[in-house]
């Protein structure tokens, strides 16, 4: 058999095609957000990271071929094990960054463990649900998927990372969903979840009660999302600087590196969390709606690809990839433009971010991997 014909003539271009032009875009938009034109301004470090790891990432992607996607269901549980051993020795031996213990130093390399586990959790619930499909429509049937979810989830809020405990916590739902998950038990748990939960932050807001799930920088982000002019030089500071940058660049942008907001550093986080406004600031709206048509295009062929997967293990997989990237652009677009709060979710290949960016290819490695194998192909 001819390997390579075979993986040319079943593989969906239009995914790594996308994702390339994707992350041509990030490449440009981080060199103005680090002032690569700027003398001494220590820019190519970032950028020479950034490829190492799509570098690393496109590997991934070429040897994760040869290997049957349905390798992952057989060792869910070893997937798992390890996942739980990674968040946990995280919280005790993790570098505290940001105000949180997130990263294992590896030699030279910082791994972002909250990141991985991700992946790890889509391949694990996706072969639990699977497993439990008769029961999906009761609660016996959704409870070893709702525990499976919830270890990770709290091991991450644990770290102090509630925008990734927010994205696992997204993927759940949606798998929990397509794997046929009961709406009426789903709507009525996490729907009363979702009351006290707001019910507890007024009642601190109010009458100063405790607080346990969130810091207190955490509960700022909150209140100021619904009014940043609150805090205008304090936590609603970010929002501000981020609206007037997406307003400043009008329909077509001040041009690269000619983004006052950008260059003058009024911008914050503008490599990373707001890499969105850069992009809104010097290529205008035409270059944020081209942002956002690849990624709904690339969402639309990830559709695609899970309902024509050879097996519902297949599809789920794909479902909780395409849920983890709906989250990112999502919360992180509306986040620059003030319509979500702030929890630091970058925009995936496009935010600078080592591991973010490997997370992201090994992501896609497997959505190919499912679509190459829709028809029982054999390598």
């Amino acid at each position: 058999m001819n390997w390579n014909k075979k993986f040319l003539r079943y593989l969906n271009f239009n995914v790594p095609l996308t994702v390339i032009c994707l992350i041509i875009i990030g490449f440009i938009s981080i060199s103005s957000a680090v002032e690569i034109n700027q003398v001494d301004s220590g820019a190519l470090r970032f950028l020479q990271k950034q490829a190492v790891s799509v570098i690393l990432g496109l590997l991934v992607i070429l040897i994760s071929q040869a290997f049957d996607y349905k390798i992952f269901k057989e060792y869910a549980a070893v997937i798992y094990i390890i996942m739980l051993v990674m968040l946990t020795g995280t919280l005790f031996i993790g570098q505290n960054i940001s105000g949180g213990a997130r990263w294992l130093s590896i030699g030279v390399f910082n791994l972002q463990t909250s990141e991985l586990s991700k992946i790890m959790l889509i391949l694990v619930l996706a072969a639990v649900i699977d497993n439990n499909s008769d029961d999906m429509g009761y609660l016996k049937g959704m409870f070893l998927p709702s525990v499976t979810a919830l270890i990770p989830f709290l091991l991450v809020v644990l770290q102090n990372d509630l925008g990734t405990a927010l994205v696992l916590f997204f993927i759940y739902l949606v798998m929990l969903f397509a794997g046929g998950g009961n709406f009426k038990y789903m709507a009525l748990v996490f729907g009363g979840g979702f009351l006290v939960t707001v019910s507890v932050i007024t009642a601190h807001v109010l009458w100063q009660t405790p607080l346990p799930f969130l810091k207190e920088y955490q509960l700022n982000r909150l209140i100021v999302f619904i009014n940043p002019n609150i805090d205008p030089h304090g936590s609603g500071y970010n929002i501000i600087q981020s609206i007037i940058a997406l307003g400043s660049g009008r329909t077509f942008g001040k041009g690269l590196f000619a983004g006052t907001q950008n260059q003058l550093n009024f911008l914050p986080e503008k490599h990373t969390d707001f890499i969105f406004s850069v992009i809104g600031e010097e290529f205008g709206f035409l270059g944020t709606m081209l942002v956002i048509l690849l990624f709904l295009f690339l969402l639309w062929q990830f559709l695609k690809i899970a309902e024509n997967a050879r097996d519902h293990y297949g599809y789920l997989v794909v479902i909780g990839i395409m849920a983890m990237f709906w989250f990112h652009i999502l919360e992180n677009i509306g986040m620059t433009m003030g319509i979500m709060p702030i929890t630091g979710v970058p925009l995936p290949f496009i935010s600078y971010g080592g591991t973010f960016m490997l997370t992201s290819l090994i992501a896609i490695a497997i959505v190919i991997n499912v679509n190459l194998r829709k028809n029982k192909l054999m390598f």
